[in-house]
């Protein structure tokens, strides 16, 4: 155990250098892509390469190993997410002809890899929840998040697939929602959703994993926000990138 802690300490270390090194460098791919970065493929096809390890790994999990009742509820919220993910939103986005250099889509697959196989192993193998558990504090504020911050992404995402035609690919601004006060309400859902998993789960392995996702969707955010404002003259002014008021 102590081990699989050191682990997750260094995973989380590389965490905060990542967060830094996005603030200064945009990742290319969607609305930043750009050439220079090596092979491009399909954009549907990245994203299903991209997602499909984190279902796999933690679906391996799930049925090949005895979990708590606990423990099994935080598996299947995984899955349920990256389902979404792998399954259903890549075959969703209106984004016809449009790629994103296969290294980026490497670079994700190791990161839900780790992630995955981090959170995967603990439930499989550390985990000591009990039915008290369902009773508890973070249990309680937990769930609540991730209803919430699934909800506030998958809506979100389907305000941002209405804004084009079937034989559209430009972007507009979007508007309704949560849009009103951020650029990048799909990734403060995925936050609020994956700090509600941190929340429930209360481990090193879904903390980590929560301050990759922060690491990874605020720059993003940041970096949308940018672009938003720089392409469309009339972008809401009182909008901030991903938290009301803040940021």
């Amino acid at each position: 155990m102590d081990l699989f802690q050191i682990l997750c300490l260094i995973w989380a270390a590389i965490a905060v250098v990542t967060f830094f090194v996005l603030l200064f460098v945009k990742a290319p791919y969607g609305r930043h892509v750009k050439s220079g970065w090596g092979p491009q493929i399909s954009n549907k096809v990245g994203w299903v390469l991209m997602e499909l390890p984190s279902f796999a790994c933690i679906l391996y999990f799930t049925v090949g190993y005895n979990h708590s009742p606990y423990a099994y509820l935080l598996l299947v919220l995984w899955l349920l997410h990256y389902a979404n993910r792998t399954f259903v939103f890549p075959f969703r986005i209106r984004t016809r002809g449009k790629k994103m250099p296969l290294v980026i889509v490497l670079s994700a697959v190791v990161f839900n890899l780790i992630n995955a196989g981090l959170n995967g192993f603990f439930l499989s193998f550390f985990e000591r929840y009990t039915l008290n558990d369902f009773s508890s504090w973070n249990f309680s504020l937990g769930i609540i998040l991730f209803v919430a911050g699934a909800f506030a992404n998958l809506k979100s995402d389907q305000i941002l697939i209405g804004l084009r035609k079937p034989d559209e690919v430009g972007y507009k601004i979007p508007k309704g929602f949560l849009f009103e006060y951020v650029s990048c309400p799909n990734h403060l859902g995925e936050l609020v959703q994956w700090g509600g998993f941190a929340l429930m789960a209360w481990n090193c392995p879904a903390a980590t994993f929560f301050l990759w996702t922060a690491a990874n969707l605020i720059p993003r955010a940041l970096d949308h926000h940018k672009w938003y404002r720089a392409h469309f003259e009339n972008y809401p002014s009182g909008r901030k990138a991903i938290l009301p008021g803040v940021l």
